[in-house]
């Protein structure tokens, strides 16, 4: 809205103006002054409700927001008795305790190391104690008892060699090094273990080498960031294959977040500091995180630098099988976000356009009120849709059925409130209700194409990754260590996506570095642990740092034998 003309007039004239105005004798001129007047309280008004949307902006961007679920943006009011009372709850009207809290299961302790107890005076084939003409069988099915200890992330082995020495010649005699002491100080499992400490966990590593410390087994942040670049050099052409199977994604998401390299904000400094300087030249550093969805997996990327979620997506998009079909991106509705030539079916986040009337929703409560009950239906039936494990055509036929008119009695109730002047187009409900109608086809694709998401939620969840690093790290010093960090990040996350263990796979492309390289797509994170086998030697690789030589391959053998004999592998 325009800012109004003003009036000037001092006490005098505004005393007459009001007198003529309680007399109902108003003068021609009076009429202009009283419509300034009501322009100018419109226009304060107005004002006021945007300084308060921005202040709490500011609120929930410095402390944070705990939710934008519609129970907390307009809370329940109690019932209230005929005197006007709200009725006594039983219990105190404590909320009941989720399901599922209490102890945790056997079977979850996956990584755990198994040893195995006999009975001490039984075994199989022996007379039952009790009933003599009975024989005791095993059951296959041990009682489990767990001992839980606690060790440093990193622990090393001191292996203190006997010397001899001759007390007449004085020639020395050490002893061998065991089978287990291995050839390098650095078991190949310890830079695994600090690409998920520093990139998984998001631990500086200056704060592990204060921990690795004080577990006495000193471990200086240099030491770390060689064995993670040599770990890198060795492993990083698995990118590439991640890079090429996520081009090829059913579904892409895509967004940013704030980013610090050091050495990039340096050399825009640099920039900005000449003379012929471009005024409009881009002045951030981002990280971008791409989701890709193809045959039911998930592959997350990650890109620091200068680009934005658009330009990233379009390096990726770059190596797409042009025999496929146009893929699904679901982005928010910033222009930045979609490719330059890279077709896309775009799709709108209807998170972000829900937000917006979360934001106006203490100015406009009955109608905002309307929308967020709205969106919370629409979000029951997609709920609905992922608990019955619904496929794509399913999905979309059920919101079809359930949703589509849901969805047009919002948009047929934004575009009546716009044509009969019930909302101001300027204020923020109208802002937030062109928010959405502008973007109307995008917000609803997925009740036209299968498989289409409803927001990009996704994406938000693996941007939190680079989030937990930048504040925890605060930077990247260089691009190289932005590349390292995104790389790992990228591995890491994919496979809590797949539901595989990352220290596992990482320590699977380092043990079979050549079988990996002969055939790369066949070491996505979902092929290695799809196969007991490998999961079990994957859990022995790490253990074996704890047992002779010969323990080892006892244990290999009595692990994996079971597991190959199930399957049929005989000759294994």
């Amino acid at each position: 809205m325009k800012e109004p003309a003003r009036l000037e007039l001092d006490e005098a004239q505004l005393n007459a103006l009001a007198q003529r105005l309680a007399s109902r004798s108003l003068e021609p001129e009076d009429y202009e002054r009283l419509s300034v007047v009501l322009d100018t309280l419109r226009y304060l008004s107005r004002s006021v409700q945007q300084k308060s949307t921005s202040i709490q902006r500011l609120l929930r961007l410095i402390f944070g927001a705990r939710t934008e679920k519609t129970r907390i943006v307009f809370p329940p009011q109690p019932p209230t008795t005929s005197a006007g009372q709200a009725p006594s709850q039983p219990g105190g009207g404590e909320r009941p305790k989720r399901p599922g809290h209490g102890r945790r299961p056997a079977a979850e302790y996956s990584g755990a190391e198994k040893v195995g107890v006999a009975h001490a005076q039984l075994q199989p084939g022996d007379p039952c104690p009790l009933c003599p003409r009975g024989k005791l069988r095993d059951t296959d099915r041990p009682a489990v008892l767990l001992r839980v200890v606690a060790q440093p992330p990193i622990a090393a082995t001191r292996f203190e060699l006997q010397v001899l020495r001759c007390g007449l010649c004085g020639h020395v005699f050490a002893a061998a090094p065991p089978p287990e002491a291995g050839t390098e100080k650095y078991d190949p499992n310890v830079a695994p273990m600090l690409a998920y400490s520093r990139y998984g966990s998001g631990l500086p590593m200056n704060r592990i080498e204060q921990m690795q410390r004080d577990y006495g087994v000193p471990l200086p942040a240099g030491t770390q960031w060689d064995l993670l670049a040599a770990y890198f050099a060795e492993i990083s052409s698995i990118g590439s294959e991640f890079i090429r199977q996520a081009a090829d994604g059913d579904v892409v998401h895509n967004d940013d977040t704030v980013g610090r390299i050091l050495s990039v904000e340096k050399l825009i400094r640099q920039e900005q500091s000449q003379p012929d300087a471009d005024p409009k030249a881009r002045t951030g550093v981002f990280t971008t995180g791409i989701l890709s969805i193809r045959n039911g997996h998930a592959i997350s990327l990650f890109f620091s630098g200068r680009r934005h979620a658009g330009e990233n997506l379009q390096k990726v998009l770059e190596q797409r099988d042009p025999g496929l079909p146009t893929p699904i991106q679901m982005c928010d509705g910033l222009s930045h976000n979609k490719p330059a030539s890279a077709p896309t079916i775009q799709a709108n986040c209807n998170a972000h356009g829900r937000r917006e009337f979360v934001e106006v929703a203490h100015a406009f409560p009955q109608e905002c009120a309307y929308v967020l009950d709205t969106f919370q239906t629409l979000y029951k039936h997609e709920a609905h849709t992922q608990a019955q494990g619904m496929s794509p055509e399913q999905r979309l036929a059920f919101h079809q059925e359930h949703s589509a008119a849901l969805m047009q009695e919002l948009h047929d109730w934004m575009e009546q409130s716009m044509a009969e002047k019930r909302v101001e187009p300027n204020s923020g409900l109208g802002s937030a209700i062109h928010y959405l109608l502008k973007r109307w086809d995008r917000l609803t694709l997925f009740l036209r194409k299968p498989g289409a998401p409803i927001d990009n939620n996704a994406v938000e969840r693996v941007l939190k990754l680079a989030i937990r690093h930048r504040n925890n790290s605060l930077f990247y010093k260089t691009e190289n260590g932005a590349l390292i960090g995104d790389f790992f990040m990228s591995l890491i996350h994919t496979c809590r996506l797949c539901g595989a263990n990352p220290f596992d796979y990482l320590c699977a492309l380092r043990r079979h570095a050549k079988r990996r390289r002969e055939n790369p797509s066949a070491w996505m994170p979902w092929n290695p642990h799809s196969s007991p086998v490998l999961s079990d030697f994957s859990c022995i690789f790490r253990r074996c740092t704890s047992f002779s030589f010969f323990s080892c391959i006892a244990y290999t053998i009595c692990a994996i034998l079971p597991t190959c004999q199930a399957q049929g592998q005989k000759n294994f």
